[in-house]
Formats: structure tokens, sequence, C-alpha cells
């Protein structure tokens, strides 16, 4: 059931992507002659409102096929009024990014929905005390939950870790311990920790760790169309912040995933319920938004870059430069699915192997 919903959730991102590009399309009057849901032979379709609407064998990706632009063949084209290279380079910017503004939107819409239902975050409840720690010089206990941190109300654990690593000078922790409320004085102390990409980062510290326990944080309908914006605007970070740090080569290529690990991970946030599910779902969305927006030939990022070139300087890249370019690209981006599904496959050997 789990995979059925992740290749649902995968199917909708591709849908909405592409329904961005079908809109902006026909908006500027270029006829759209396929909207496919899949790669591959056409399994089902059906035509309406002038085009071909299909679900084909493949159902990991998808497409919108517009008359006079062709993927597999760049030097395909139309100059007939209603082709897709017979409008203007700043209109063609449009419907290329209308695909990843589409992303974004829907990720924004499945945070607000996210705020209204309840964000799930840890309690500010310490679960650990390491030792010779300014937490445990100033007495702090497994148990004790932080309330307060010089006056500042605590209400999830991430709070309570952006609070102390922006923190100069000593901190006025109030906790409650077994009912009652204490308030303690401690002094940061700049120690060795790993951030998300498992680089040692330097920052200031108290000593603690947090307990297996949750709270629900609600917000009002105006509360969260602010909180959405900030969730997506962190998802992309995230993911721009990752991709640097895999050209770095700090985010080993053993590490990166494909189809088969997203869709394991839905799966497993649809088990753990609807808000995991639709929070997974919206950093996907925005995952993909990003990725298409990349400037290489093949995405939409690359197809923005020649139409830029176009713009700026009143004349089409040369067919040779654009037929090179977009088979490497094509190349690159067959290479990167390929090391994801490898990487896949190793991942599920590993786990049945052990």
């Amino acid at each position: 059931m789990g995979i059925l919903i992740g290749l649902l959730a995968l199917s909708v991102l591709v849908f909405v992507h592409e329904l961005g590009h079908f809109l902006a399309a026909r908006f500027f009057g270029v006829k759209v002659e396929r909207f496919s849901i899949g790669f591959g032979p056409v399994v089902a379709k059906k035509w309406c409102c002038s085009t071909e609407w299909a679900i084909s064998a493949f159902p990991l990706g998808g497409y919108v096929k517009m008359k006079g632009q062709d993927d597999l063949d760049p030097l395909k084209r139309s100059s007939d009024p209603d082709s897709y290279n017979a409008k203007k380079p700043w209109q063609r910017i449009i419907i290329l990014l209308a695909g990843p503004f589409a992303n974004f939107a829907l990720a924004y819409i499945l945070y607000v929905a996210v705020a209204l239902m309840g964000f799930q975050e840890l309690a500010p409840k310490i679960g650990k005390v390491l030792p010779d720690s300014p937490a445990k010089i100033a007495g702090l206990q497994k148990g004790d939950k932080i309330l307060s941190i010089n006056n500042k109300p605590i209400e999830t654990w991430s709070e309570l870790s952006e609070t102390i690593r922006k923190s100069h000078g000593p901190l006025h922790l109030l906790i409650e311990r077994e009912g009652e409320q204490i308030t303690v004085k401690l002094q940061p102390k700049v120690m060795e920790s790993k951030n998300i990409f498992g680089e040692t980062v330097l920052r200031p510290m108290i000593g603690i760790a947090p307990a297996p326990e949750y709270v629900k944080i609600h917000y009002s309908f105006a509360e969260s169309l602010g909180v959405a914006w900030q969730k997506t605007l962190q998802a992309s970070t995230l993911i721009l912040k990752s991709i640097e740090k895999m050209i770095e080569g700090v985010v080993p290529a053993k590490d990166i995933g494909g189809v088969i690990t997203i869709m394991d991970i839905t799966a497993k946030a649809s088990e753990a319920g609807l808000v995991a599910l639709l929070s997974f779902t919206a950093l996907i969305s925005v995952n993909l938004g990003i990725l298409n927006l990349l400037p290489i030939p093949a995405l939409d990022g690359g197809h923005i870059m020649f139409n830029l070139y176009e713009w700026i300087s009143g004349k089409a890249p040369s067919e040779e430069v654009l037929y090179r370019l977009t088979m490497a690209g094509w190349i690159f981006l067959v290479g990167l699915m390929g090391l994801g599904l490898y990487n896949d496959i190793n991942r599920l050997l590993g786990v049945h192997s052990g």
C-alpha cells in the first residue's frame, strides 16, 4: 500500500510540474501535442482540448510535447505560429519556468495544509546530559523540560538548538522538573559537532540530547501562510546546499539516491501519518523544481540558458552547439539516474543480506 501511495505522490508532482508548462504554453498560443504521465510506450490515451492526454508504460516521470520542441531531437523545429519555436525567447522562458514554479506553489500549499494540521516536532525535553558539559555542571537532568531561555518561550527542540547556537554570553533557563519550575544559569561552550552533511563544525552547545517525545504545533490560517513560506525557503536552501556539497565531494556519490529511494521514503512517510506524507511530498516537490532549474541541457534550466543567450545576443545558438550540448546533457542525466538506481539496488541488497 505504501508503494502505491509513493507512486501516486510522485505522479501528482510530475502532473503538477507538466501542468505548469501546459498552461503557460497554451496561454501563449503554443499547441501542446501530448501531455504524458510516464515515459515510453503509451498504454492509455484520450484526446481533449486539441491535446493527447496519455499514460505511458514507465510512470516515473512525464513530459509535455509542444509543437516544434523535442528534447530527443533538438534540431526538430517548426515555424508555424502555434509552435514553441515561433514564440519570442522571453515567452519561451516563461513557459519553461512555469513547471518549476508549479512545484514550488504546490509545496507552499502543502506546507500551509501541514501548518493547519500541526507540525510534529521534538519536545524541548532532555533525554541525555553529557558528562563534564555546561548542562551537567549547571545541574540539568534527564527528563527536564526547558520552558524558556533568557525569557524567550521555547516550544520545540529546534527552537532550543537555534537559540543556543545564536547565543552570546550566559543563558538563563527556566526548566520544569517533576512539576516544579527551576531557574538555571549556564555558559554555553564552543564544541565540535556534526552537521547534516557529516562535516565537523564548531558551535555553542550546552551538552544535552533530546528525549523521544513529540509535540504538535498548530497555526492559524494567517500564521500558516508565513510558516509555509519559511518552510519552502528552508527546503530550497537545504536542497541547494546539498547540491553544493555534492559538487564539493562532501556528499559521496554512494549517497545519491534514485527513484526507488524516493518511493521507499514516501511509503514510510505515509505509514507515519498524513502530516509526514505531506511534509515529505512538499520537500520532493521543491527538489523537483530546483533540479529542473539547474543549467543542464535537456532540463528546463538548460533550455532557459539557451533562450537567455538568444534573447541577449539576438540570435539562436548554432544547431551544432545546441545538438552537442543537449546530447551531453542527456548523457549526464542518464548517468546520474543510473548511479541513483545502482545505489538504490545496493541499499536493497544490503538490507536483504543483513
